[in-house]
């Protein structure tokens, strides 16, 4: 999410003000669907645990717990109402049903490692919630991989505030954290969209099928 929308300033001034209860609503609604910077106000959180301002654990427990309701939210949405919404974003954009149903049963093969690894990339934190609901994904089995998932992400995104934020401008640390998110998503476009061209170029590639001599009769 860029921050061009909802300044730095604003979201130290938020996090100043509202202290745990910014960092958890924050990711929370992101998590729930709404692409609001949710990981650039957890960082700011932890930042603020690293100059004595908030309390460390206070602050992973707030990242961790609006992570884990903000994807649940997001699951029951997709659940209940998603397919019939993400059809009508096909018709929109001329994508066939019979790709829409190949791209969930692709996702629903990879759901557990969509749940977990997509915290830390772009987009893919706002979306894999609700496609998990789309795609059907077994509750308990989402609930385990979304705790699991949130847990480690913002294990990660308040310890590296929280130290290495002492050193390096906010600011910069910050604009790290989104380019990486941004190149792997890249990454993981590729990996997913190369392969799947392959394959339809492949289909599309007309075969000769030679038919076989029969052996000329003897006068």
């Amino acid at each position: 999410m860029s921050l061009e929308l909802i300044s730095l300033e604003t979201l130290q001034e938020l996090a100043h003000h509202y202290g745990y209860g910014a960092v958890f609503v924050g990711i929370l609604l992101e998590n729930a669907g709404v692409p609001i910077p949710g990981e650039t106000i957890t960082l700011v959180g932890g930042f603020l645990a690293g100059s004595g301002e908030l309390n460390y654990w206070f602050v992973l427990g707030s990242a961790t717990a609006g992570a884990v309701i903000g994807d649940n939210f997001g699951y029951w949405l997709g659940y209940y109402g998603g397919w019939s919404l993400l059809s009508r974003v096909g018709q929109l954009f001329r994508i066939r049903e019979e790709q829409l149903i190949e791209v969930k049963e692709q996702f629903s093969q990879n759901a557990a490692k969509a749940v977990f690894l997509g915290r830390f990339v772009a987009l893919l934190r706002i979306f894999a919630g609700p496609l998990a609901g789309i795609a059907k994904m077994p509750y308990p089995k989402f609930f385990l991989w979304n705790l699991a998932g949130a847990g480690v992400w913002a294990s990660a995104m308040v310890s590296l505030s929280y130290f290495v934020g002492q050193i390096v401008p906010l600011d910069l640390l910050i604009q790290g954290v989104a380019q990486f998110g941004i190149v792997t998503l890249l990454i993981i476009a590729g990996a997913i969209a190369i392969p799947w061209w392959l394959e339809r170029r492949g289909k599309g590639v007309e075969t000769i099928v030679l038919e076989p001599i029969e052996p000329q009769e003897q006068e």
